[in-house]
């Protein structure tokens, strides 16, 4: 049979369909903006960037406005959609989300950077500026990358094991207290059942991943698929040969990294060394 064509002529895209339906409701009850904010608490502005979808909030908005329009679980399951929605990310990034989402199983090696899954916002967006990103898609790109953490949260959530270089743990973001607080989110998410984080010192050997960032995702089917990255560019590595490589590579790798109990000691030697800045943005 042929694909049914679309018969609301409302966006296909969840992102999108979320902050249509927010309007409809809105425009439905005759209210503004700002009425609408007395009525729930938030400020009218984060409504205005919710119904033009800039922002898509948190669970908690989109509970209230549930409640509020008499629409239970309606908003919140749109909401849910919209947060994993992998159109939110570059074209290029969108199989590797997608796998991401359904992986059972994570393990990674992060050479430059703190992987995407344990960055905190201001991390991310500094990141992401570096990269380009400005104005209106900063925000939504950040939203989108902090927003894949849930997948590591709650009960059920798939092991995850990152092993961090001690140089990307040293190269600072210029807001000390932004640097302080994703070391201080690091600390915090060790401690986690189902999260393993190992410092590799800078003492360590030469290895076969010394210029790479890579992350390995356990399917469903028991495949593994891995994904590699530098500063220009990102590849999918799916081919079992290659991926077996890249592993072989990890574990050798992993075996001069500090135990889980002495990279805690280590992260929180880097946090004793990063002065308060009270002049920082908050």
């Amino acid at each position: 049979m042929p694909p049914r064509g679309v018969i609301t002529g409302r966006s296909q895209e969840p992102r999108r369909r979320y902050a249509e339906e927010l309007r409809r409701l809105r425009h439905a009850r005759g209210l503004s903006l700002r009425q609408l904010a007395d009525a729930i608490g938030w400020d009218a502005s984060l409504f205005g960037k919710l119904e033009t979808g800039s922002t898509l909030g948190s669970p908690d908005v989109a509970e209230a406005l549930d409640q509020f329009y008499g629409t239970p679980g309606l908003l919140l399951a749109m909401w849910e959609m919209a947060i994993g929605d992998p159109t939110a990310f570059k074209e290029k990034y969108r199989r590797y989300i997608a796998l991401e989402a359904e992986a059972v199983n994570f393990w990674h090696f992060g050479v430059s950077t703190v992987h995407g899954l344990l960055q905190t916002e201001r991390y991310a967006r500094e990141l992401l500026k570096l990269g380009g990103v400005e104005r209106e898609k900063l925000e939504q790109q950040v939203e989108a990358r902090t927003s894949r953490r849930k997948l590591l949260e709650g009960e059920g959530a798939p092991p995850f094991r990152s092993i961090i270089a001690e140089a990307a743990l040293c190269a600072r973001l210029p807001d000390m207290n932004a640097w302080r607080e994703q070391l201080e989110y690091l600390l915090e998410v060790s401690e986690r059942p189902n999260i393993t984080l190992q410092v590799l010192p800078q003492t360590a050997r030469l290895h076969g991943l010394v210029s790479t960032d890579v992350m390995f995702l356990r399917l469903l089917d028991g495949s593994t698929v891995a994904y590699t990255e530098n500063a220009h560019r990102g590849e999918l590595v799916e081919g079992s040969a290659a991926v077996e490589q890249l592993q072989r590579a990890y574990d050798a790798m992993r075996d001069q990294a500090l135990s889980p109990a002495e990279s805690r000691k280590s992260i929180l030697r880097m946090l004793e060394e990063v002065p308060c800045d009270p002049e920082s943005s908050t």
